[in-house]
């Protein structure tokens, strides 16, 4: 059997496409079907099967792609034996919501970076109930998000810390007419999001459902900086981790409005797949990881 199909097969995967994946390898997309019509071959299982006008994974596709991910883990392990950590080579793939990529990763990125420059970091920002999804089923390597429960049997969950979470709102804003400790309300400001279905605006949703209070606006705004800047014009008020607009309130350009559910954290984990064969790159930087976490 050929390495590079196997490459191939999990690019496929990652992408979702037979197109993307010849695109990001740079190859003909001719060149991508024969690989995989011979790796079904070699395997005597059919991997994909065309829905509509895609190419989907079968269920015996979706059950050897661990077997796959793990010969090209063990390949990328004995290619780096022995070799000091500025040495090491390979690719390394993080799923990781827009906070904690934004507000906390950087400086664990660069060291990163620094100790091994030869390996591809892939960085996939993605909400915190489908990071477990991908790291269960080979898509990525790593999980770093904040703990949502449930998880497959062939994950470990590592906790990294707890995150308090704020009401946040313009210092132009009347909080005189924003008391969330009062049940029944009907409220006159917008709430704003970057995601509503992140796992700080679900419990933020519960909250408020159970006090019976109620926003006569919604608006899903798609990033956290941009929610920030909204609120900072008093566009409306957002439910967040509070590092992520520490810095913010410290300055004066945002409040923080006291709830009576003001407790609500959030818990940091990261998750990886329970594996025969540890990677060296893997390990490196979940070091690097839980010492800025724990710092």
């Amino acid at each position: 059997m050929d390495i590079k199909a196997f490459k191939t097969f999990r690019v496929i995967v990652e992408t979702g496409s037979f197109q993307a994946a010849a695109d990001k390898l740079n190859y003909a997309q001719s060149t991508v079907t024969f690989q995989m019509q011979q790796l079904e071959r070699d395997l005597a299982i059919q991997l994909f099967e065309k829905v509509g006008r895609k190419m989907v994974l079968t269920q015996a596709g979706k059950s050897i792609l661990p077997a796959i991910d793990s010969v090209l883990g063990t390949v990328t392990a004995m290619k780096n034996y022995g070799k000091p950590t500025d040495a090491l080579s390979g690719e390394l793939r993080i799923a990781i919501p827009d906070t904690l990529l934004t507000y906390r990763m950087q400086p664990i990125l660069k060291r990163f970076h620094n100790q091994t420059p030869g390996v591809q970091l892939s960085l996939q920002m993605a909400n915190c109930f489908t990071i477990p999804k991908k790291v269960s089923s080979g898509t990525v390597d790593l999980g770093i998000h904040y703990d949502v429960g449930g998880y497959a049997k062939n994950l470990v969950v590592q906790r990294l810390g707890e995150f308090p979470l704020v009401l946040v709102a313009s210092p132009l804003l009347d909080t005189q007419a924003l008391n969330l400790q009062t049940p029944h309300q009907r409220l006159r400001v917008s709430l704003l999001t970057d995601d509503r279905e992140s796992i700080y605006q679900k419990k933020f949703a519960a909250a408020i459902a159970e006090r019976d209070i109620v926003f006569p606006h919604f608006l899903e705004i798609g990033s956290v900086e941009a929610v920030k800047q909204s609120v900072m014009s008093n566009l409306g008020i957002a439910y967040l981790p509070k590092f992520v607009v520490q810095s913010e309130v410290d300055a004066g350009q945002l409040q923080i409005i006291p709830t009576n559910f003001a407790n609500e954290t959030l818990t940091a984990v990261y998750i990886q797949r329970q594996n025969k064969w540890r990677s060296q790159i893997l390990d490196q930087f979940v070091q690097i990881l839980v010492d800025a976490f724990t710092a």
